[in-house]
């Protein structure tokens, strides 16, 4: 097996040495059938930072992909001999093989940058997994049938209640199993106002693409091809019409033309 990149720094620097592997794979649940909202938005994501890097990568689908990752999240990348999981070790990765998108930003600018994808990370996931983990509607009609479709039964009921009472913990921890369906509309409009705000009539936050518009992208996108019994949490996303106009424009120029 590869060996594990985990922010370890003498790792990093061993990357360095070595380009960037050509057959590169990019291991993801399978997203017709399995993959649920939050891991989808993050395994797109990934794959539009890699696109405006123009790094080569090909797609694994993997039924037990969370499993295999080293961190248990996904989506994770095999470059050379190195595993790499979840969207900031993998920006570190690339970045320390001279790759960046940041590299016009300011002090100023990348502290913000940081504000922004920390912002995201902490509440439209957290927004997402309690969507699709306590909602109960949503539970019954798409996340239990999703996540156990690709497992025999009864391992793939064994495993999505293993799953949520995993979610559940996280969400308690981080006080937001308690909030009510209202308050987590409320937490993602908050949110997306701030991120349209710091866009105004850009084509980019920053000017030029960085993983800032990665990690938008891939949310927003998600939540709007992604199917749910409500339409709330898009109803919320899209009245933000310059936010919506940032995802259709990266979709049109990394995804429609390409592979």
């Amino acid at each position: 097996m590869p060996s594990v990149l985990l922010g370890n720094v003498a790792a990093n620097e061993m990357a360095q040495e070595e380009e960037w592997a050509n057959d590169t794979k990019l291991y993801m649940p399978y997203d017709v059938e399995q993959i649920l909202l939050a891991d989808n938005a993050n395994c797109v994501a990934v794959q539009t930072f890699l696109r405006m890097c123009n790094l080569p990568y090909r797609v694994e689908y993997r039924k037990n992909a969370e499993f295999m990752s080293p961190s248990g999240r996904v989506p994770f990348i095999q470059c050379g001999k190195y595993l790499i999981p979840e969207l900031d070790h993998i920006v570190t990765f690339v970045n320390n093989k001279g790759k960046s998108l940041t590299g016009h930003l300011n002090d100023k600018q990348k502290s913000d940058m940081r504000a922004d994808l920390s912002l995201i990370n902490n509440v439209l996931v957290n927004a997402e997994l309690y969507l699709t983990w306590v909602e109960p509607v949503t539970l019954k009609e798409v996340t239990i049938p999703r996540y156990s479709s690709v497992y025999p039964w009864p391992l793939g009921t064994v495993l999505s209640y293993s799953k949520r009472s995993e979610v559940i913990a996280r969400l308690k921890a981080l006080q937001w199993y308690d909030k009510s369906i209202e308050e987590v509309y409320n937490e993602v409009d908050k949110v997306c106002s701030n991120l349209s705000t710091r866009l105004e009539k850009n084509q980019y936050f920053f000017g030029k693409p960085t993983e800032l518009d990665a990690l938008v992208f891939g949310h927003l996108h998600t939540i709007y091809t992604t199917k749910l019994p409500y339409t709330a949490l898009w109803d919320t996303v899209k009245s933000y019409h310059n936010l919506i106009a940032h995802t259709d424009r990266i979709n049109s120029l990394y995804f429609s033309k390409k592979g």
